[in-house]
């Protein structure tokens, strides 16, 4: 009995025995393996010299590194800058001028020198410095930048499109597409112009945006897409218009020939000569009307055919019954006669008179009121004689008796 009660202590014991060294183990390990000191910073930029061309400004990460086993609010400023350079250090959306970084992190921002118009060639140093809360651990680094004047070629630039000639009416909106490349060997700005007929508006847009853009920057051996939105102008003719697009940057420029083929517009007016859009009819009975049909549009309009939209067992029939064709600005005139049906009760009915060309149509509609016949005005007349006449008889026969 002793030695089983011993057997089973020990292995109640054991387990825990191991757990213990074992977290003591990880735990020497862990603190042997950690070499950082307790605190400590570090500022700086992925390069520590670039060189760029006259005009380029600069944009990269500067990283704020915590180096140390204690959280830190680090300060950074530039200190030095030379005159004519304007910087700025943002996060996400505010310009910043500390971060908190926790033990062992780092956390970049975004920094942008931009040059001013009188700087040339030659070199440039901007010093950055870092330090924690407390002021007791201080870093910095410097960027060298390197201006140098660059000849760019002629063709550094190239416009493609992929459908340099759009088809359609006037009153429509065409939207060319076309890409910039960027062969040179820096990132480079351009500014976008448009020559086109007078009237016309000119709107350039990123590709898939509608916000509208007059300058386009194309990173190093990159392309870039932009949407040329071309508005004719009101009332243009048909035919072919030019639409030329330049680019340009610094001493380089690109061209493109764009065009616009316009159909004209297409539209059809009708109404009756007078204006009047009633008329009056018996049932069973035939009336005529005359109707116009204008083109309003600047392009012909072809096949216009005649149609309508009537109470049942009416008739509508038209004179001619088709028009080949209508000339911009040409009137023609067709003559309707709408029958109502036999039955067709007393009252006022709508009638629809359709016109359908091959790109626009037009519908007209008219109200007929239906009117009882004379001839049952003049019989129930007579109905009311004979009724008259028939009572004056019985009167008199019941008065001689």
């Amino acid at each position: 009995m002793v030695y089983g009660r011993l057997f089973t202590q020990s292995f109640t014991v054991l387990p825990l025995f191991l757990s213990l060294l074992i977290f003591t183990g990880t735990a020497l390990s862990a603190t042997g393996n950690d070499t950082r000191p307790d605190r400590g910073i570090a500022v700086y930029t992925d390069y520590s010299g670039i060189s760029i061309a006259t005009g380029e400004s600069v944009q990269m990460d500067l990283t704020l590194e915590n180096k140390g086993k204690t959280d830190e609010n680090i300060h950074v400023a530039l200190a030095e800058i030379d005159r004519g350079w304007k910087a700025t250090l943002k996060g996400v959306r505010y310009q910043v001028t500390g971060m908190y970084v926790p033990a062992g992190k780092i956390k970049t921002l975004s920094l942008n020198l931009e040059p001013g118009k009188g700087i040339g060639s030659g070199p440039y140093s901007f010093r950055f410095d870092a330090k924690t809360a407390d002021g007791k651990f201080f870093a910095t680094h410097t960027l060298n930048v390197d201006v140098q004047q660059r000849k760019v070629a002629a063709d550094d630039i190239r416009i493609n499109a992929a459908y340099p000639v759009l088809r359609g009416q006037t009153d429509s909106r065409f939207e060319f597409s076309l890409d910039v490349l960027n062969k040179s060997e820096m990132e480079r700005s351009f500014n976008l112009s448009a020559v086109a007929p007078e009237g016309w508006e000119i709107n350039f847009k990123p590709a898939y945006e509608q916000k509208q853009i007059s300058t386009l920057r194309v990173k190093e051996g990159q392309s870039q897409t932009i949407a040329v939105e071309v508005s004719p102008k009101p009332g243009a003719g048909a035919g072919e218009y030019p639409v030329n697009i330049r680019i340009s940057g610094n001493d380089s420029s690109a061209e493109a020939r764009l065009t616009v083929v316009l159909t004209g517009t297409c539209h059809l007016d009708a109404g009756t000569p007078n204006g009047i859009l009633s008329l009056e009819a018996y049932p069973g009975k035939t009336v005529s009307f005359s109707l116009f049909i204008k083109n309003s549009g600047s392009a012909p309009n072809r096949n216009i055919a005649f149609s309508s939209f009537k109470p049942e067992n009416w008739e509508t029939t038209f004179k001619p019954e088709k028009i080949d064709a209508l000339a911009p600005g040409e009137m023609r005139q067709v003559e309707v006669t709408i029958k109502p049906g036999q039955q067709t009760l007393v009252g006022d009915y709508s009638v629809g008179i359709m016109t359908n060309g091959e790109k626009a149509e037009k519908t007209v509609e008219m109200r007929v009121t239906v009117k009882a016949s004379a001839a049952w005005g003049w019989l129930g007349i007579g109905l009311i004689v004979l009724v008259i006449a028939g009572l004056g008889l019985l009167f008199m026969k019941m008065g001689r008796r």
